[in-house]
């Protein structure tokens, strides 16, 4: 059995061992850095690796992203010409990415941060109980993460929207489409939510133009990459009242350093990182499979396009 990389700085190594082996018995499962003779890896299952990782990987035939986004291998200047590369599409993180959503939804709509503020004055107040089905969401990015979260909000009755290069029909959710409806999608927006993959083309998606473009008073939801959001011009629009808060899971720099605005800005809720990880049982089936494909001359599953780079 040809070698397999491994490198991440998030996941356990002896779990995705333990996980593949079940498996693939034979698998020569090697743990970055700790390589031995790089012309022996054939797939590499990895999670941002560094500058210069696949220099000597002269066999290298497939690299695989630990996770739905793919910009971390894109960024290796030095990425190999001949290796196909491969995305995982787990239903489990789905789910959780659904779920992690929705509770941003759900605290921004039964006003969760009106009543934190309360809690803390040690004030007893009672606000006007909001209607589910005039409260509009807006999902940038309708691929497997987005549709699975659209889906799961409108069946608690919510209005809701998605947009995408393309459009979609899914049920009970509107689609709009292409840069001609960009803002249309944002005007009938009352809480966005960002899952989009990161490209040149949704770098700074999220800046102070596309802001202001929102209903007074919207929320933002970011989970999608930290480089799709305009930090400075967020904190503007928090600071001016256009915008009424935000819960953001991913950020330019992560860690979030410290000291920074996000911190203690009484409008943003700092998570890090973990709205959809990675789980290794049930992303080994897929990544067990497309080592068998490849090995096997046969096409992998959810290979990325390096001209759209998702």
């Amino acid at each position: 059995m040809p070698a397999v990389l491994f490198r991440t700085d998030n996941d356990n190594p002896d779990q995705w061992r333990e996980a593949l082996a079940k498996r693939i018995p034979d698998i020569d499962f090697r743990v970055w850095p700790d390589v031995g003779n790089k012309e022996d890896i054939e797939f590499a299952l990895v999670w941002k690796v560094p500058a210069g990782a696949y220099d000597g990987m002269t066999n290298l035939k497939a690299i695989c992203s630990l996770g739905q986004g793919v910009d971390h291998i894109f960024a290796e200047p030095n990425l190999p010409e001949g290796a196909q590369i491969l995305r995982i599409v787990d239903p489990w993180m789905a789910q959780a990415m659904a779920e992690w959503v929705l509770l941003q939804v759900l605290r921004f709509h039964r006003q969760g941060m009106e009543y934190e503020q309360f809690q803390r004055e040690g004030r007893w107040v009672k606000l006007p109980a909001p209607e589910t089905a005039t409260k509009r969401v807006g999902i940038l990015g309708m691929g497997a993460l987005g549709a699975q979260a659209a889906t799961t909000i409108a069946a608690l009755g919510f209005d809701v929207a998605g947009w995408s290069r393309t459009r979609k029909e899914i049920a009970g959710v509107t689609s709009f489409a292409g840069e001609a409806e960009f803002d249309a999608f944002l005007a009938r927006t009352d809480i966005l939510c960002c899952l989009l993959p990161l490209t040149p083309e949704t770098t700074d998606i999220i800046d102070a133009e596309t802001l202001a473009k929102l209903p007074k008073g919207a929320f933002v939801v970011n989970s999608g990459r930290g480089a799709q959001l305009v930090e400075e011009d967020l904190l503007a629009a928090l600071d001016s009242g256009h915008i009424a808060g935000a819960s953001l899971d991913v950020f330019r720099t992560e860690p979030l350093p410290e000291g920074h605005p996000f911190w203690t800005h009484p409008k943003v809720q700092v998570w890090p990182h973990v709205s959809a990880q990675t789980n290794a049982e049930s992303g080994a089936d897929q990544v067990a499979e497309n080592i068998r494909r490849i090995f096997a001359g046969e096409t992998p599953n959810n290979v990325v396009s390096r001209e759209r780079k998702y």
